[in-house]
């Protein structure tokens, strides 16, 4: 059936008061009046959103869909992310990855677990490589698996700075991400290499060499974790006004560690002028988060979950920071980066990616692709091995 969603009070993610959306199949195909007049009309299920907030579902560009981990022995592998886990976090689009183990984990394994994801409703792609040099691919090419993998948008996570990366060189940096930039030209996908930035010495220096002796876009570097330390937020915002992409990670919140906060890092990105169109928020869901002294040995573990994406959100519209200047970050900018021509907005002809909040900003309901996944706080779609009975919070 149709789905009419009336009384929306729509951000889109700007503010454009109140307003009703038809949706027939995966896609938004009125709005406004023209919808609102079809009421009524056979095939078409109504529902009334009473004017609660209805944003566009989360773009999560960075989580371990098949699970991270590995750094404190086999035992310390993650599971992979259930669908409910995202979904009750308002993620209806989430790009995979692999970090420090790329080898007993494959790119292969990241499309399979993406496909599933699809087939379970979501919407999903992945990075071929990983944390090192050379990275590890399907085909055994970065351009081959770019153009020919349907789920594959750029190359990441690749780490510098990091005592875990593989110190790559200038040139091998440079190499991988000209490999990228060609094979998104060739198959009109992003093309991006995602950068994970560790605790180093280095901070983002490789890659304002990079920027600095090639030709390489600036829009193809996109460095993530950039609130892990507050001098990297101060060369993220230099890499954004030279072009670049950043990505702060919503790390759980912790006084003990130096990470500066997501919705604080968000707020200062803003508050300084930075260029509103080029800054995301990610969950490194499923992401083993170790922390480290300084000789390198392990004295923490904790997993990144895809509710810190929502928390951040929350935390913003909750200290009065207007909707329209957090959202795109959520929403817009990663779908833009990542050539999702239609996530990130609601819109006609955009996918019927929606979440409705409550006043509080709680989750009420999340479609996903056309289909109810939340309603009215109850879960209502399950991944296959996901056991009913689950609630937002």
């Amino acid at each position: 059936m149709m789905k009419l969603l009336k009384n929306c009070r729509l951000h889109s993610p700007m503010d454009e008061g109140m307003d009703h959306l038809l949706v027939a199949g995966e896609v938004i195909v009125l709005r406004g009046e023209q919808a609102l007049a079809l009421e009524g009309s056979g095939g078409i299920e109504s529902a009334d959103m009473e004017g609660r907030m209805v944003i566009p579902g989360l773009v999560d560009c960075h989580a371990h869909i098949t699970g991270g981990g590995g750094e404190d022995g086999p035992e310390s592998r993650v599971p992979s992310v259930d669908l409910g886990a995202f979904t009750a976090a308002g993620v209806t689009s989430v790009v995979g990855l692999l970090g420090t183990d790329d080898l007993v984990r494959t790119t292969g394994e990241l499309v399979v677990r993406a496909r599933a994801l699809m087939a379970e409703g979501l919407s999903a792609w992945c990075y071929t490589g990983g944390y090192h040099v050379p990275p590890v691919t399907l085909t055994g090419s970065i351009r081959a698996d770019i153009v020919h993998i349907d789920r594959v948008v750029g190359v990441g996570e690749l780490a510098v700075s990091d005592h875990r990366s593989s110190h790559p060189t200038d040139q091998e940096l440079i190499r991988i991400a000209s490999e990228a930039h060609v094979a998104g030209l060739m198959a009109n996908k992003a093309g991006v290499l995602h950068l994970h930035l560790g605790d180093g010495k280095q901070g983002m220096d490789p890659l304002f060499r990079v920027l600095r002796d090639s030709d390489i876009p600036a829009r193809v570097l996109q460095p993530t974790h950039i609130n892990r330390q507050p001098a990297l937020m101060d060369e993220a915002m230099e890499a954004a006004r030279r072009g670049c992409h950043v990505d702060i990670t919503a790390f759980p919140e912790d006084p003990s560690h130096a990470d500066v906060p997501a919705a604080e890092a968000l707020a200062r990105y803003l508050d300084d002028n930075g260029p509103s169109g080029r800054i995301s928020v990610s969950s490194d869901g499923g992401g083993c988060l170790p922390h480290f002294d300084d000789h390198g040995h392990l004295h923490s573990l904790d997993v990144g979950r895809p509710d810190s994406l929502l928390l951040t959100l929350q935390k913003l519209l909750r200290s009065g920071r207007p909707a329209e200047t957090v959202l795109p970050a959520f929403t817009c900018n990663p779908a833009e980066l990542l050539k999702l021509p239609r996530k990130g907005r609601l819109d006609v002809g955009m996918d019927a990616d929606l979440v409705v909040l409550e006043e509080d900003y709680a989750v009420r309901d999340v479609m996903a692709r056309g289909q109810w996944h939340w309603r009215d706080g109850q879960q209502r779609l399950f991944g296959t091995f996901e056991k009913p009975g689950r609630k937002t919070d």
